[in-house]
């Protein structure tokens, strides 16, 4: 029933404003809230006739009504947030604490024939630079739109072969964590957008391949990377379920997979927390 419920920001709204448990136990926070490194925190903004500003670490974060006009700040947590540090979500000048549990994520190794997807030469790295400066001011985008769910639909059907947060090693050198989720599935299965959106990025990049950025409002960004070919272009609004590219194995990839990050307030997060598959 969750998902009808969910198909448009009407019924989003009807949701988030019946009568449900203490808003700490409210199904958002239920689903949501999993204050850890690479996690999301809902903090409890208390009630409001109109929406309230939140902000995180000086960037806007995602705000949604719950319960009798009640509102949160779901608020997405980076890997790089030490655990147990207590942390302060502003609103309307109130400073609203919540505290960033510990979670232990494991190690995946990777044997690449290409050694410059491992170590870049010297124009690979300035392409590579270049490239990051485009994407990470794709994530910093902070669209007034409310989103149309929260409770996400996996852009494939297939079983994971990396998880979120994974420290990776490549022919034994230690990079960045897996900042997404993989899904085993073949090359040119179609991959369909979690929720509605708009798309504010697409590019061939070197680690990535074939990418496209999907805005669904607020900070609430998704990003589909290795695809074999890109359907959508930018500016096209993308409905929930609409076909955004193809699944291959661009970039720096041993073999067709689909990846997704999902994004809040620039934080990477973990996307199993939207599709109810997080394992602490």
């Amino acid at each position: 029933m969750l998902p009808f419920l969910y198909r448009s920001l009407a019924t989003v709204t009807l949701v988030f404003c019946v009568a449900l448990p203490a808003c700490a136990d409210s199904y958002l926070s239920r689903l949501l809230n999993k204050p850890v490194p690479g996690g999301v925190a809902v903090v409890d903004l208390g009630p409001a006739a109109q929406a309230p500003k939140a902000t995180w670490q000086g960037k806007p974060v995602l705000v949604v009504k719950d319960q009798d006009a009640r509102w949160l700040a779901i608020v997405g947590i980076p890997l790089s947030i030490k655990p147990g540090s207590p942390q302060q979500v502003s609103s309307s000048g109130r400073n609203l604490p919540f505290v960033v549990g510990n979670k232990k994520y494991p190690e995946q190794r990777i044997t690449l024939k290409n050694q410059r997807q491992v170590n870049p030469n010297p124009d690979d790295l300035k392409r590579i630079e270049q490239e990051l400066d485009v994407q990470v001011r794709a994530y910093r985008t902070f669209s007034p739109v409310t989103p149309s769910n929260l409770l996400l639909d996996k852009p494939v059907d297939g079983p994971l072969s990396s998880k979120f947060g994974v420290r990776r090693f490549f022919n034994g050198e230690e990079r960045n964590p897996h900042a997404g989720l993989d899904f085993a599935v073949p090359a040119g299965t179609p991959i369909k957008s979690p929720a509605a959106g708009k798309v504010i990025l697409i590019g061939n990049y070197f680690f990535n391949g074939n990418t496209v950025f999907v805005d669904h409002g607020q900070g609430f960004i998704s990003m589909f990377c290795h695809m074999s070919k890109i359907d959508v272009k930018v500016g096209d609004a993308v409905p929930r379920g609409g076909v955004v590219g193809r699944v291959g194995s661009t970039g720096r990839a041993t073999g067709p997979h689909m990846h997704w990050n999902v994004s809040l307030n620039d934080a990477r997060v973990d996307p199993a927390i939207f599709i109810n598959a997080f394992q602490p």
